[in-house]
């Protein structure tokens, strides 16, 4: 009952708003027998009746619903795109003989998801990552205030306890709003494990900021720009995020390298992603030339350009490096601050950036069932 996504709530004006209120105030069922004799106080005033026509003020703030609608679908979008490559990731290293034994002694053989808030936006990840995704019930939890209120599919898990799902999680998911980030940053803080990426929805709050709250570095953030154009009303056929991410078209709009409809990303958000996979190989003490080469190959795999990544597409002194020892940790917090190797590698690339594109429509195409 809670899978409408677009039901923008900006596109409920404050004009509507006084007219649900005018008929709502019915002097007959009024306590004080003085306002009994009272008329309708709404009675006369046209514009406040239901049938009334939108002003011009009003209309011109219907852009609005489109923005809501597509900041909603490409905020879902990228993040589905960011589980596959990771759940992928895992898979791949679980099966990886050399790397199994420890992989799974530090019990991180299944990618396991949190959900941190489960308003509008945490309910349609929700739904987004059930069924676009390979990714089973039992492997996302859900922390929120009122869990008993809560309808969760069957197999999630709710519950309210951000520390416990702190600890758990492999990616956490902060879907709450920025009033609550002093809460939510005091439960978080030394919780955190170092692999666990903190993907962050949470608005008016830069990342370097969230990141010295948590005491965190491993934190995405996705940096979307907004302008007007005449092509945003795209976000707006269809009422459903999961029905949204059916259409091809819509799933090319929002490639982060090529977004339409009035909704940018810059690339240092894909060079995140891609320093979040290094940094998963980093963390079960792959070597860099292992870790490469099984990136190399989850992009590469849908593309006739292959432009592979190197060590020097990573760091700046790849000398240093020798091909048995494992990445340096990465902070995602100077990836998304400041240039880096990867940034000048993957703007001057046009190979790398068709693979990145081709990987993320096939990924996403692959949902559409």
């Amino acid at each position: 009952m809670w899978e409408n996504a677009f039901k923008s709530k900006v596109g409920v004006t404050m004009t509507t708003q006084c007219r649900f209120f005018c008929r709502q105030v019915n002097p007959v069922n009024s306590l004080t027998s003085n306002l009994q004799g009272m008329s309708d106080i709404g009675s006369g005033l046209t514009i406040l009746s239901f049938e009334a026509e939108l002003t011009v003020n009003e209309k011109k703030l219907l852009y609005l619903r489109a923005r809501y609608a597509g900041l909603t679908f490409c905020g879902c979008a990228h993040a589905v795109f960011l589980c596959k490559l990771v759940h992928s990731l895992k898979c791949i290293i679980k099966r990886r003989t050399a790397a199994k034994e420890l992989y799974a002694s530090k019990g991180h053989g299944e990618l396991s998801v949190g959900i941190l808030g489960l308003g509008t936006l945490g309910k349609q990840l929700l739904l987004c990552l059930l069924k676009k995704t390979t990714i089973r019930p039992t492997q996302i939890k859900v922390s929120t205030r009122n869990p008993a209120e809560e309808c969760v599919p069957p197999g999630v898990e709710c519950f309210f306890d951000n520390r416990c799902l702190a600890a758990w999680a492999d990616i956490l998911f902060l879907c709450c709003l920025p009033s609550h980030l002093d809460r939510i940053c005091a439960d978080l803080h030394s919780h955190l494990q170092k692999h666990c990426l903190v993907y962050s929805f949470i608005t008016a709050v830069p990342v370097n900021r969230l990141a010295q709250r948590l005491g965190h570095s491993f934190v995405l953030k996705p940096q979307y720009q907004v302008e007007a154009c005449d092509t945003s009303d795209l976000w707006l056929s269809y009422s459903r995020v999961t029905e949204a991410l059916s259409d091809l078209s819509l799933i090319e709009a929002s490639c982060p390298l090529a977004m339409k409809g009035g909704i940018t990303l810059g690339l240092k958000w894909v060079c995140g992603v891609l320093y979040s996979l290094l940094n998963i190989c980093t963390n079960v003490c792959m070597g860099s030339s292992e870790a490469l080469s099984l990136i190399n190959s989850m992009f590469a795999e849908n593309s006739m350009n292959n432009e592979p990544l190197k060590v020097e597409s990573f760091i700046a002194s790849p000398s240093f490096l020798h091909p048995n020892k494992s990445f340096p940790w990465i902070s995602l917090v100077d990836v998304q601050t400041k240039e880096t190797p990867l940034l000048h590698f993957v703007m001057n690339s046009k190979p790398v950036q068709e693979n990145i594109w081709t990987t993320y429509k096939s990924n996403l195409k692959s949902t559409i069932k």
